[in-house]
């Protein structure tokens, strides 16, 4: 076990906003969550696959919905509500373990970003539970679907979430992932755009082969290389391509920020302008794909990372401006997405490009 410094935990969200692709939550919301704990004299143990218990029961939570803002039209709908006091991922949590009859030994992320890692520490640690060194994406996706989970037909439900009004649902069956996928995003849609959820609550035994092993640590010793390389002045683009045996793609100014929310996603491009061109980078809350004039340079599953020319900060998509100076940088894809299955449900098409994935990251012989 290793107990986490928090040191260790702001390397961990730089980490997790540079491996969010784009995408995964807003770093200060993570932030707080952990200020929140630590605050509280809570303490955050990470454990690895090997030292969990088989029996030990694991679950995944997480907070679902767009990265843009509400339009105030769209604000006009919740007149009336008010937030709950409870925070919606301790009364899920709470809640879920008392439908189940049984105490969780820890949780894992769905995925790894600025909020959405902290989002699964926050419920574990306040209930004095473990963290597991690992999750079902090695990185920021869109939807439930893209996980390890899905890849290897471990059922989501029974599923948990609770809004920021404090009401709750239980999905206690449900067809699959991807039905799970809609029926989750439906419900953020009368909720802010916002949701706390909670899923595949399953035994170590079922999960231990099918966890992306060691992605915590990985997201810490991300981040302190990206600290680091700040703090110096240096390239922190490039200090993270070769860390993370990416590239540095291209490098640009920002033309043109684009979002809109459509169906719990942001959906948008942006575009930076370049000595070589246009670079476009669509958008389904993370990087989906980013082509030169015309031309496809990288897609799904590979990572699409922003990095401030200015400040070598990671950005998350929501914090993009025009004019802002950025480095692109393209990271290798978790393993598991990059199998025919993988490249089925997060690959080119997924990213609207009718095209083999072809990473433009040459792996040295």
């Amino acid at each position: 076990m290793r107990r986490l410094t928090h040191q260790d935990l702001e390397d961990m969200l730089l980490g997790a906003v540079i491996l969010g692709a784009g995408g995964g939550g807003d770093i200060a919301e993570g932030r707080a969550l952990i200020e929140t704990a630590l605050v509280a004299g809570k303490t955050f143990d990470l454990v690895t696959l090997d030292e969990v218990p088989d029996d030990a029961l694991i679950c995944t939570p997480y907070l679902l919905g767009a990265i843009t803002p509400l339009s105030a039209a769209e604000e006009r709908q919740y007149v009336g509500l008010t937030d709950s006091d409870a925070d919606p991922l301790l009364q899920a949590y709470g809640e879920f373990q008392d439908h189940l009859g049984q105490t969780f030994y820890g949780t894992t992320p769905c995925e790894l970003g600025g909020s959405n890692t902290a989002a699964a520490f926050f419920p574990a640690v306040m209930n004095g539970h473990k963290i597991i060194d690992a999750d079902p994406a090695g990185r920021a996706v869109p939807e439930i679907t893209h996980s390890t989970y899905y890849l290897n037909g471990l059922p989501a439900a029974p599923i948990y979430a609770v809004n920021q009004f404090g009401e709750s649902f239980l999905i206690d069956k449900v067809k699959d992932d991807q039905r799970a996928e809609t029926l989750v995003r439906a419900l953020t849609q009368v909720s802010r755009n916002t949701i706390a959820a909670i899923d595949h609550a399953l035994p170590m035994r079922d999960l231990r082969d099918v966890l992306i092993p060691g992605t915590i640590t990985n997201a810490i010793n991300m981040g302190r290389i990206c600290r680091e390389a700040m703090a110096t002045g240096a390239d922190t683009a490039q200090a993270i391509a070769t860390f993370g045996a990416g590239m540095v793609l291209f490098d640009g100014q920002a033309t043109r920020v684009d979002y809109k929310t459509d169906q719990g996603f942001t959906i948008g491009q942006i575009v930076l302008r370049g000595n070589a061109g246009d670079m476009t980078i669509s958008i389904k809350n993370e990087n989906m794909a980013c082509v030169l004039d015309g031309t496809v340079k990288a897609t799904v599953p590979d990572l699409i990372c922003f990095f401030d020319r200015d400040t070598g900060a990671p950005v998350a998509n929501p914090d993009v401006v025009k004019g802002q100076s950025i480095a692109l940088v393209v990271l290798p894809a978790p393993a598991p997405f990059t199998s025919e299955r993988g490249l089925s449900i997060f690959g080119p098409r997924y990213a609207g490009i009718e095209a083999q994935f072809n990473s433009p990251i040459k792996v040295s012989s």
